[in-house]
């Protein structure tokens, strides 16, 4: 009685819960934050109960409070997009993978099912989702020539009320199979070139005779092609391009060879298994071809050039063209210009001696010439003496008397005359 039996209570520990009294000794207990089933699915939630004597008592108990479940999760796929692939012609209804999605909630809110997603008006799609477990199967065979690839959607959705849906992108690639044969288009199997081809008797070694063209519609190395020569009348004289199918000479023609030949050019697909067709060409020998028809055949088929390549060369002798055209043009004007200066302005003055004079016709500085001795007319002695140049008239004013001087130096009277004359 008393204090000894008045009690309090309280929680243990953190958890987000609480204790309220609601009367006579009775308490609540009740949620102080909101609960993530997803993250705590379970409390363990421990209370004591402790009396208001003075050695105080007390008494502890646990209850557990388990969270309930709503749907508040959608489902998640593991991946945003899906790539699968399927070869060819495969049967219907086989398992070519798997899309999965999660969902955190429990029981009917955490069930996911899948479907694809389909447009109204929208035809059957070729692949099919298992509902339960997300299996990816087709339908119906695929044709590599027709479809390359499959994009669908894919939903998943939980059994909630109301219900939460996530989609993901399903694509299906195609792979190719070896399931077409190469078509020969020319020569064509209906006979249209029943005539044959004409091949003069003087072809040379490497003479174009025909062209055999094949197409394949797969892909890969299910299409690259390639040509034999499977039988001829004759065949040590044609052989065949493995991969261009150009059936040329393969040595002069002769006279002895026979006019007509048949051959049997055989086109073979690298598949597995490989898958072949065959062509059919008549070759005829005839007289009467110009010889430029046959420079023009024999020519072998040029390799293309790289234009990217003969582009940059072009530019490149341009640029060298342009220097070496300004280089030159630079060398010629000065050329031109030193010789410009060195031309004479004006008539030279006149010298000091004629030994210091460079003007003038005389290639040397002093001339001689031969003279007979005085009161001789055969002598067999003759003197050598300078002859000093004459200058011509216009001379400047004070050079008068020294022309006059060096014209008749050593001159007899009257050659001095002349001289001065």
């Amino acid at each position: 009685s008393g204090d000894n039996g008045r009690t309090e209570c309280a929680i243990e520990g953190d958890v987000p819960f609480s204790l309220t009294a609601a009367f006579a000794n009775h308490y609540e207990l009740r949620t102080s934050a909101a609960l993530d089933r997803e993250t705590t699915a379970e409390y363990n939630v421990s209370i004591v109960a402790t009396d208001w004597g003075r050695a105080r008592l007390s008494a502890r108990e646990s209850v557990s409070v388990r969270v309930g479940d709503v749907n508040d999760n959608a489902p998640r796929f593991t991946q945003a997009a899906y790539s699968m692939s399927v070869s060819e012609n495969e049967a219907g209804a086989v398992r070519i993978g798997s899309v999965k999605a999660t969902d955190a909630d429990a029981g009917a809110n955490g069930r996911v099912r899948y479907a694809l997603v389909r447009e109204e008006g929208e035809e059957r799609p070729a692949v099919s989702v298992d509902a339960e477990s997300g299996d990816v199967s087709v339908v119906r065979p695929l044709d590599y020539e027709e479809v390359r690839a499959v994009e669908v959607r894919v939903r998943a959705a939980d059994g909630g009320s109301p219900p939460r849906s996530a989609t993901a992108l399903l694509r299906v690639l195609v792979r190719d199979e070896n399931d077409n044969a190469p078509v020969v288009l020319h020569p064509p199997a209906d006979g249209g070139a029943a005539l044959g081809e004409l091949v003069p008797r003087r072809a040379r070694a490497g003479y174009l005779v025909a062209k055999v063209v094949a197409v394949d519609a797969d892909a890969g190395q299910n299409a690259w092609l390639c040509y034999e020569l499977a039988k001829a009348t004759e065949p040590g004289l044609f052989r065949v391009g493995l991969h261009s199918g150009e059936v040329r000479t393969a040595r002069a023609v002769g006279e002895r060879d026979a006019a007509r030949h048949r051959l049997v050019v055989l086109v073979r697909d690298r598949g597995r298994p490989p898958r072949s067709a065959s062509a059919t060409l008549a070759v005829a020998l005839a007289d009467g071809f110009s010889e430029g028809h046959l420079r023009a055949s024999e020519e072998a088929p040029a390799a293309e050039p790289d234009g990217r390549l003969t582009l940059y060369l072009s530019v490149c002798l341009a640029c060298v063209s342009a220097l070496f055209v300004a280089g030159a043009a630079a060398a010629v004007a000065a050329k031109v210009r030193r010789a410009r200066r060195g031309e004479p302005g004006t008539l030279p003055t006149f010298p000091h001696s004629a030994a210091d004079s460079s003007a003038g016709s005389l290639p040397r500085s002093y001339v001689y010439d031969v003279r007979l001795a005085a009161g001789t007319v055969n002598s067999e002695f003759r003197f050598l003496g300078p002859l000093f140049p004459c200058f011509p008239a216009g001379l400047p004013q004070g050079a008068a008397e020294q022309r006059s001087s060096l014209c008749s130096a050593g001159l007899g009277p009257e050659e001095g005359d002349w001289a001065v004359q």
